[in-house]
């Protein structure tokens, strides 16, 4: 990498770095230099508390590197202080040059994480949430003209670089928590590597921690390392057991027990699954109310929302000193940003549930195994030195010193289009840390090409580029698209909304119950799950309207949230949704694409609605071989039931179950579940498939069944080809002789 000089004055005569000042009070007032206003008593105690964190040691140091290097590594745990700081002294480098090369942008894996950091930094700094210190997650921008510093989750910095490919508004960008490996994030790491070589004022911070930091020091070349001491790990207590199938209620027997000592502090637990997080922030609910008045409180926190959600409760509120708390996370928690100052101990099972993606059958599969030792590294160093870490696993059961990035195990066709539109804007080749999969790439390619979103030089087509722009899967972005063609638009963007949010259907340790399932009933529509969706959408948004009418006394929230409950619904799910179809209307308006009036319910409209489902999902249809909702998947002959959630799932007796439906996903579970089905005819799928796909489909009873549709006369023939063979089948019978069946298959093109 190339090197500059910057403009940031160091005093090689102090013995203090630029901006330690002394903490007292002078005559007078010392004004904060990036709002110029005098600063507030809070900011000289949080200065105080600040300069004791690991990462003051190396501030010189990192300042230095900054200066002198486009791109500096730092290694070092969230309990360092590296994500509060660090950015903090980015943004007094970008200050010294008066921004002329731009502001400093910090990215987070986790949205929750992205909005308690920018609060904490802001109140550090003593400044306003929104001026000088913002944050972007999606659905939610807090910033404005006057930002200097700013937190955002990493896949929001790559829509941004739609529009701005060279990232030329930001003077420092701060990659943090780069050993999550997360899809975005290695992303940005291969394409910063050119970004670089265009920019060299540009400077670039990693934050991680190893093994991680070795990778990136081999991928980047020549580049400076700063390592941050972190404080002893607590007492560390393993199993003696080599397996632990039990390990979800051992844990939460180890929280009662450990309540039960007295012993002060709160504690942080580690699961596989949200949805473990669910059951057990349930089941710590009511022991919690069952234990003796000698007790304090005990208060379960789950710190795992579905599919990134905000979390109901900051992690860094503090706790009552008559009660205790319990922090319920998963693999996704390690590196969140803890109120360390209280955690004194921590309950690790020792395993996590992944979903792996699966090219050859387009699906994931969900995979209990062990953590990594760079997981378990990271948990032990929560709690304070003096407290306890209690490992339900033997020390010899890690076998992975890292987990694999998420892009050797995920659907990289949203990837490769987010790449092949970057080309068109002028980047060159990603430089991935790990090269994705070659199988899955050319899964990726064809998909697209499926989808129309290539070229016949495999460049982005014009389709591609209007797909690019839509922030929704491709198959998704292309049905919205096509939506267009057949004016169904808003409840096409109705269905990509609730698809995208997280599931709207409330789901208890049990399941689905009877209760619930009644209640669902009543939104079923007889064409299938998306239509469905768009029910339970309408009604929520009509219950909305009626609430804001002047005659209501109680708050529209209050009663929505209350509406939810009754009918067994997420009420912050369809919120979500909500925003989601909002965001979607606007990217659709600014891209100048029609959207019609919406006529739901009319039987013009069901069927373009499938036309639309059709033109992005036909890779994803099925066919109930024997009428039992035993379903066939065409494309790649695994055989599949319908989710207990679906209309014509388990729970429902009125619905009979369709011959053909399309899928919107399948996933390799012990059932093999599809979710969100509707019924399609086999006519209108031959209407909306790409004929080279047809073509390519594996053989099969199903997709002959399909060609006699798409060829008449060829059936007319085979028909006939078998009558004939029967016939000589029967001549022959008591001779010996054998007749093979013959008949022409299409070649794949």
């Amino acid at each position: 990498m190339s090197e500059e000089n910057s403009s940031v004055d160091v005093h090689p005569d102090s013995e203090e770095c630029p901006g330690e000042d002394s903490l007292g009070f002078g005559e007078d007032l010392e004004l904060n230099q990036f709002d110029g206003l005098p600063f507030s008593s809070r900011y000289y105690k949080l200065l105080k508390e600040r300069k004791t964190l690991p990462v003051w040691k190396v501030r010189c140091q990192f300042e230095d590197a900054l200066a002198n290097n486009q791109l500096v590594v730092v290694s070092g745990t969230a309990k360092t202080g590296r994500s509060t700081q660090i950015p903090q002294w980015c943004a007094e480098f970008c200050l010294s040059a008066q921004y002329r090369h731009g502001m400093v942008v910090c990215t987070q894996t986790n949205k929750q994480q992205a909005v308690d950091l920018a609060l904490r930094v802001a109140d550090e700094m003593d400044v306003n949430i929104g001026h000088e210190v913002g944050y972007t997650i999606p659905l939610e921008t807090c910033c404005s003209s006057d930002t200097v510093l700013r937190y955002l989750t990493d896949d929001m910095l790559l829509r941004e670089m739609m529009s701005d490919p060279f990232l030329e508004h930001y003077g420092v960008i701060i990659i943090d928590q780069a050993h999550e490996r997360t899809v975005s994030t290695d992303i940005l790491l291969g394409l910063l590597k050119d970004i670089l070589l265009q920019r060299p004022e540009l400077r670039v911070v990693v934050l991680a921690v190893p093994p991680t930091t070795d990778k990136l020091l081999r991928h980047y070349g020549s580049i400076p390392l700063i390592s941050m001491e972190t404080s002893c790990a607590a007492g560390v207590i393993h199993s003696n057991s080599s397996s632990n199938k039990d390990y979800f209620y051992s844990a939460l027997r180890l929280v009662l027990e450990i309540h039960r000592t007295k012993e002060r502090g709160d504690m942080v637990v580690f699961l596989a699954s949200a949805k473990e997080v669910q059951f057990a922030y349930s089941i710590l609910q009511k022991e919690g109310t069952r234990l003796g008045a000698d007790l304090d409180q005990l208060v379960p926190i789950a710190l795992c929302t579905r599919q990134g959600a905000l979390l109901p409760v900051l992690a860094h509120q503090p706790g009552s000193t008559k009660s205790r708390r319990v922090f319920l996370s998963t693999q996704q928690g390690e590196d969140v940003w803890w109120p360390t100052e209280s955690v004194n101990f921590v309950i690790d099972t020792g395993v996590q549930k992944k979903m792996v993606y699966n090219p050859r059958v387009r699906a994931n599969s969900e995979v209990l195994q062990p953590i990594s030792q760079r997981q378990a590294d990271t948990r032990k160093q929560l709690s304070e030195p003096a407290g306890k870490c209690f490992c339900l696993y033997s020390e010899e059961s890690l076998p992975l010193a890292e987990n694999p990035p998420q892009i050797l195990e995920s659907n990289i066709t949203p990837t490769v289009l987010f790449l092949k539109r970057m080309e068109i804007a002028g980047l060159g080749q990603c430089h991935f840390i790990d090269r994705p999969d070659p199988e899955g790439l050319m899964q990726a390619l064809e998909e697209l090409d499926y989808l129309a979103a290539l070229d016949d030089d495999g460049n982005l087509s014009e389709i591609g580029i209007i797909m690019s722009e839509i922030p929704l899967d491709p198959q998704m972005a292309k049905a919205l698209l096509a939506s267009c063609e057949f004016d169904c638009v808003s409840e096409m963007l109705t269905i990509a909304a609730m698809l995208s949010a997280p599931s709207c259907f409330l789901e208890t340790s049990a399941g689905v119950t009877h209760d619930a399932a009644l209640c669902h009933r009543k939104f079923q529509h007889p064409e299938g799950d998306h239509f469905t969706l768009i029910n339970i959408y309408n009604a929520f948004k009509q219950t909305q309207r009626e609430q804001c009418m002047p005659v209501c006394i109680f708050p529209a929230d209050f009663i929505l949230e209350k509406w939810c409950q009754d009918y067994f619904l997420d009420y912050s799910a369809l919120k979500t949704a909500d925003a989601m179809r909002s965001e979607l209307t606007d990217t659709l308006n600014r891209i100048e694409l029609p959207i019609s009036e919406p006529s739901f319910g009319t039987k013009t409209n069901t069927l373009n609605i499938k036309r639309a489902l059709l033109a992005g999902f036909f890779m994803q249809i099925a066919r109930d071989v024997d009428g039992s909702g035993n379903y066939f998947i065409v494309t790649h002959k695994h055989m599949a039931q319908v989710h207990p959630f679906s209309c014509y799932g388990a729970q429902s007796h009125k619905l009979g179950l369709p011959e053909w439906v399309v899928f919107n996903e399948y996933t390799l579970s012990e059932n093999n579940c599809m979710r969100t089905v509707s019924e399609i005819s086999p006519q209108v799928f031959i209407e909306m498939a790409p004929l080279y796909f047809f073509y390519n489909l594996p053989p099969s009873e199903s997709k002959d069944l399909l060609q006699d549709m798409l060829e008449p006369e060829r059936a007319r023939s085979r028909r006939a080809d078998k009558s004939q063979t029967a016939a000589i089948g029967s001549d022959n019978a008591g001779g010996g002789a054998s007749v093979t069946q013959a008949y022409d298959r299409c070649a794949i093109q």
